[in-house]
């Protein structure tokens, strides 16, 4: 499902005038998450657009927003701490809580990630907390500030250079960092945890990873970011990080009905995620990914192609297609493997194709497919697991064609 955003505003912990985003689904709503952005950046982030936009075509809707001093929010950076942090964070689930639903779902990026370990104990209505990159200690921030350091505590502040931005950091902000301790927080909030880091972070090092899931009880999770950088600059890392959460997060959600044998077999739903030229989110039931089309013709290559798609249903129809029929006659048959192929060829080359598609001239589509057993079919079987296999429901479909009918809404 498609989504939109809308803008609003809540008043921080200091009174001061907070801008956020609200990234809407275009159906129905199953949950709310509220997503913390990392240091001294924004709530429009690469990572906080993207993770907020997947989230919210699974039916997740998302808000996100500035804290105090940054951004499009009202008040002054220099005035700010972690605390005050924590603080407009709560705001936010408030403001939230009052005016939509209360977040059932946290998501920290970085600094953002270690605030939302601090609060989530104290906010029954969330089940899930994602921190990206985020830091073990609030403390941590402040190896950013360099030489610094030292003359913050002679002078009382200093300005201090982060990411090409100048910002004033006062002693208050540092000593509100050094007696912050999130282990405890992490041990005792009771909720979900799923933790995302690059091993190859520069900025939040791979070992306040570990030292945030060793602190966590369970249910707990961990990915591996591999080649992402701490921002998540890159499209490709960002959007991973995206579906990941998106797939995760439904798992907990107390308005995720479960599935019964005779439910009914849900719509498959297809989106542009507005991310790339060609990038779509596939969304069938529980389960979501992306599909895509190849750099060589200007998509991103974030996901298999329609066709890939097509040739995947034909291979998973045929493996399953035969594992009925081994199971139904009880003939024991070794793990089964189908390799499928799809190539447009001229008519008249098609050696499979009757005299009159050949007549027909032009090009049609052509699917090529292997099967493999696992230990080798036996002698007997070999012409029957072929007609078994042409048997299967998507390869009649492919070969006799389908009405598609089609509406616009």
């Amino acid at each position: 499902m498609t989504a939109h955003t809308i803008r609003a505003d809540f008043e921080g912990h200091s009174g001061a005038k907070l801008a956020a985003r609200l990234d809407l689904p275009a159906g129905a709503i199953r949950a709310w998450a509220l997503f913390a952005h990392c240091f001294t950046c924004s709530k429009d982030t690469l990572a906080a657009r993207r993770i907020s936009g997947e989230l919210a075509r699974a039916g997740i809707a998302v808000m996100r927003f500035d804290f105090t001093g940054l951004g499009s929010s009202d008040g002054e950076f220099a005035s700010t701490n972690f605390s005050s942090n924590v603080a407009d964070l709560r705001a936010a689930a408030d403001w939230l809580a009052k005016h939509y639903d209360a977040p059932e779902i946290l998501v920290g990026h970085s600094l953002g990630g270690a605030a939302v370990l601090a609060l989530a104990g104290d906010l029954p209505s969330v089940k899930a907390v994602v921190t990206i990159g985020a830091p073990s200690e609030a403390s941590h921030v402040i190896q950013n500030f360099g030489s610094r350091v030292d003359e913050i505590a002679a002078k009382g502040e200093a300005e201090v250079n982060l990411g090409g931005r100048t910002f004033t950091i006062q002693s208050q902000f540092v000593e509100d960092l050094n007696a912050t301790s999130l282990a405890e927080r992490i041990g005792g909030m009771k909720k979900a945890l799923l933790v995302l880091h690059a091993p190859r972070d520069q900025v939040v090092g791979i070992d306040n990873a570990s030292a945030i899931f060793v602190a966590a009880k369970h249910p707990k999770s961990f990915v591996s970011l591999d080649r992402a950088d701490h921002l998540l600059t890159n499209p490709a890392d960002a959007n991973y990080v995206a579906g990941v959460i998106a797939s995760w997060a439904t798992r907990y959600l107390v308005s995720e009905a479960p599935r019964t044998e005779n439910a009914p077999v849900e719509d498959v739903v297809v989106g542009e995620t507005g991310q790339g030229k060609f990038q779509v989110s596939v969304q069938a039931g529980p389960h979501r990914f992306l599909a895509d089309e190849p750099a060589g013709v200007g998509g991103s290559d974030t996901g298999p192609t329609p066709y890939d798609l097509v040739a995947a249903g034909l291979g998973a129809c045929t493996a399953m297609t035969l594992r009925m029929y081994a199971r139904f006659k009880k003939i024991d048959l070794g793990l089964v493997t189908v390799t499928v192929s799809h190539n447009k060829v001229h008519a008249a080359d098609c050696l499979e194709c009757s005299e009159s598609e050949r007549a027909k001239g032009g090009k049609i589509d052509r699917f090529e497919r292997i099967i493999s057993i696992d230990g080798g079919a036996p002698a007997e079987l070999a012409d029957k697991v072929i007609e078994i296999a042409n048997k299967c429901p998507v390869h009649r479909t492919l070969e006799h064609g389908a009405k598609v009918v089609t509406r616009l809404e």
